[in-house]
């Protein structure tokens, strides 16, 4: 893995938000989802770091930035992607999973931002998303049962199809022992461990956007819609839902893809060649829809 710098920013609450920065040109913003952290899009942001200035914060909670704070909500995460954009002048930005919740409502409130894309944001609609594996998932996390939460995260979301058809007693001490196995994380990376209990924050942005989706239709970005056809139905339909509504929007779906796609884990290549053509189209030409069917 090439070297990266480092840089920080403090949000509108006085909390740091810490990040890591690849290559030179115009700022592009990745967001990482939930149970992930700014280590799990190092592919993704070294294979665009050729054409931009490409900044990997750690969301609030994790790694380099500092705490969720109490009264933490998706106000809270715009505000510290509007310091990271005052910072960098970035008028770019990719979200995943909640991290594309995230984007999207910054795109609402920061008309600056010309460029969003999206993969997967878990935009729940009249209860479309699973959530009836969370009292299981907070009971464990409360026992420090890591490792079986983690498994009722996976298969309650159900965005990883081969765990699904695994029993829960042979994941749970595979998980466990992964976990331990990541107390020491290298460098900046932040451990299992610490992150599986965050899921229950991601969680809280996807309750407290339930239902908004028609609030988008005001939104003046060029907006990037992206999925895996392996991904769950009900992010493909959240998809759906969202191109109908944002005025500029277009959508590309990867065939051999699942939830995980854009990160070290996927296929970040085949995902950064899509965010490519977008983020380096002229302004006056829309994207190409098409140009990720791989």
């Amino acid at each position: 893995m090439s070297g990266y710098g480092k840089g920080e920013v403090r949000s509108a609450d006085g909390t740091t938000i810490g990040y890591r920065r690849w290559g030179d040109g115009p700022a592009l913003i990745l967001l990482h989802g939930g149970m992930l952290a700014s280590q799990h899009l190092t592919g993704l942001a070294e294979a665009l770091a050729d054409a931009f200035t490409v900044c990997v914060p750690d969301r609030r909670g994790r790694g380099l930035s500092g705490g969720h704070g109490g009264e933490y909500g998706v106000a809270r995460e715009v505000e510290d992607v509007r310091a990271l954009i005052a910072e960098t002048g970035a008028n770019r930005i990719f979200g995943l999973s909640s991290g594309g919740l995230v984007a999207l409502r910054t795109a609402l409130a920061v008309p600056e931002l010309e460029r969003v894309a999206l993969y997967e944001p878990p935009l729940d609609a009249a209860g479309s998303m699973p959530l009836d594996w969370l009292p299981r998932f907070e009971r464990e996390i409360a026992a420090g049962r890591t490792g079986a939460a983690l498994v009722t995260a996976l298969k309650g979301m159900e965005v990883e199809p081969v765990l699904g058809r695994v029993p829960r007693f042979v994941l749970t001490p595979l998980m466990a022992i992964a976990g331990r196995a990541g107390r020491e994380p290298s460098g900046d990376d932040v451990p299992i461990e610490a992150l599986v209990p965050t899921q229950r924050f991601d969680i809280r942005l996807v309750q407290e956007m339930a239902g908004t989706a028609e609030e988008y239709a005001s939104v003046p970005a060029q907006v990037l819609l992206l999925g895996g056809a392996r991904s769950p139905a009900y992010l493909r339909a959240a998809l759906s839902r969202l191109a109908a509504v944002l005025p500029h929007a277009r959508s590309v779906t990867f065939p051999r893809l699942g939830h995980s796609g854009p990160t070290n884990d996927g296929r970040p290549l085949v995902v950064a060649a899509a965010l490519r053509d977008f983020f380096t189209a002229d302004p006056g030409r829309p994207a190409r829809p098409d140009g990720a069917g791989r």
